[in-house]
């Protein structure tokens, strides 16, 4: 009998491969028990891993699915559940049957907790706004927001993060952004006074991003400064806090601040944000040009990003030559694309950095000419070109933007003789802003060391445990060598 019953289950595997594999149904039932048991050990990093195995099964969310995991996870008939499952679309008869057998033979959590409804609001709003089904995403957010006010316990502190991201995507995706503008302020408050830290940091994130949509750069610094500062705890949301504060330097002409921060969001954003780091370039690369810097050819040439980098390539060839009409010419081009990624405003303030690189090429190739040439050779658009040229170039000589002197009376540009720039000033300020970047990374690098706790004490006692078993050694030995000695 023993062996008929080892080959039965031998044998059971070798018929259908398929049977042995988990269904996304049984997945998600096996995220909510890791929930469960988070909840009840308070072991927040169980959250953490519910959430990112929940991304995985993003794609397979389907009714048919959805149905039978609430039915499992909340109470048929509760007020939560018949909310939830209103929001769904209805299913095929062939598709109820199905889930209905399947779900007649699970097991109903036991107890109820906070942490599975919340997780269940979650499950549906991600659900409704891949399938664009936005008003109804408006309104099951709004309940789940509501419903997170009631609660104050640090394990849904990960899902309620989650929710406030698409409670604030279903309403920027209607055009209705500015309305829970004052909700995200009300949540950022409670998250403040319940020391939700995580909650903070994206409730920020997200008002940064209310305000910056509608081009109100003044009330984001000012809430930006005053907001409480904390370590960062994720990745993501401190790459999105870089991101909007290199925005906000820039339209604050800061833009040694707005380049740091930019360059420091591109580099620690993750792989696979790639829309994200190509957003990150574009803006990197305004700031670097309104400094009168060139960006190296290989910021263009990053994988998967030359198609969206091509137009600001072209723009930073015409700035880098110094030719304001191929700049004309590139702006409006790409005016669509400028105007939807929201740096036409910026690319305007170039216009002076282009003329003022024109006029320093000219100013090298040239030890005298007169203001008319300069005026062609800018390519001056404008009534009286001569005039303006002279402005330009007393304004290019006041800045120290050029090495030269005006001949009023000739109409002349007369260039000084180049020196030997390490006679000046300009390599001590590169070696030392090159002494500071490396400082600042040696002091995020030392920041970012873990130690284990109380390693000094573990260290001493290891090495009483080290005396100990010495002296048990010694004091087994003893005893073995007196019974030798009766024996």
């Amino acid at each position: 009998m023993t062996q008929d019953v080892e080959m039965k289950e031998q044998a059971a595997p070798s018929n259908s491969v398929t049977s042995t594999a988990p269904s996304t149904l049984q997945h998600l039932k096996d995220i909510a028990s890791l929930i469960e048991t988070g909840a009840y050990t308070r072991e927040v990093r169980r959250i953490v891993r519910a959430v990112r195995l929940t991304i995985a099964l993003r794609r397979k969310l389907t009714t048919s699915l959805l149905s039978p995991f609430l039915n499992f996870s909340l109470v048929p008939g509760s007020e939560v559940h018949t909310r939830l499952s209103s929001y769904l679309p209805k299913e095929d008869e062939h598709d109820m049957e199905v889930d209905t057998a399947t779900s007649a033979t699970q097991v109903p959590v036991k107890h109820f907790l906070p942490e599975l409804e919340i997780y269940c609001y979650l499950l549906v709003l991600i659900f409704l706004i891949d399938h664009k089904r936005y008003d109804e995403a408006k309104a099951c957010s709004s309940a789940s927001i509501a419903r997170l006010k009631n609660l104050n316990r640090r394990t849904i502190d990960v899902l309620a993060a989650r929710l406030y991201f698409y409670y604030s995507l279903s309403y920027e995706l209607t055009g209705d952004l500015a309305e829970i503008r004052g909700s995200l302020l009300a949540l950022h408050r409670i998250a403040t006074l319940r020391h939700d830290e995580l909650g903070q940091e994206t409730l920020l994130n997200l008002l940064l991003r209310n305000y910056l949509h509608y081009n109100l750069y003044d009330q984001a610094e000012k809430l930006r400064s005053k907001a409480p500062r904390f370590e960062a705890h994720s990745n993501q949301q401190f790459c999105r806090y870089l991101f909007y504060l290199g925005k906000i330097r820039t339209i604050q002409l800061e833009y040694t601040d707005a380049k740091e921060s930019l360059l420091q969001a591109a580099r620690k954003a993750p792989v696979a944000a790639l829309g994200f780091r190509v957003q990150c370039n574009k803006w990197a690369i305004i700031v670097r040009l309104l400094l009168g810097e060139i960006p190296e050819r290989t910021v263009f040439m990053q994988k998967g990003m030359e198609k969206a980098l091509r137009p600001y390539f072209e723009l930073t060839n015409a700035v880098r030559i110094g030719d304001l009409e191929l700049f004309r010419t590139v702006a409006e081009k790409f005016s669509t694309t400028f105007s939807s990624d929201r740096t036409h405003n910026l690319i305007v303030r170039l216009r002076h950095n282009v003329i003022r690189t024109g006029l320093r090429n000219i100013s090298m190739s040239y030890s005298r000419i007169s203001l008319a040439d300069v005026a062609k050779k800018l390519r001056l658009d404008s009534p009286n070109p001569v005039a303006d040229a002279e402005s330009i170039v007393a304004k290019a000589i006041r800045d120290g933007a050029i090495d030269a002197t005006l001949d009023h009376a000739n109409g002349w540009m007369v260039s000084k003789e180049t020196g030997d720039i390490y006679s000046t000033n300009e390599p001590q300020v590169a070696f030392n802003s090159r002494i500071a970047f490396c400082l600042n990374m040696h002091n995020e690098a030392v920041r970012a060391l873990r130690f284990p706790p109380n390693s000094h004490k573990e260290k001493e006692s290891a090495e009483k445990r080290r005396e100990r078993q010495q002296q048990e050694q010694e004091l087994a030995k003893h005893i073995a060598e007196e019974d030798d000695d009766e024996f």
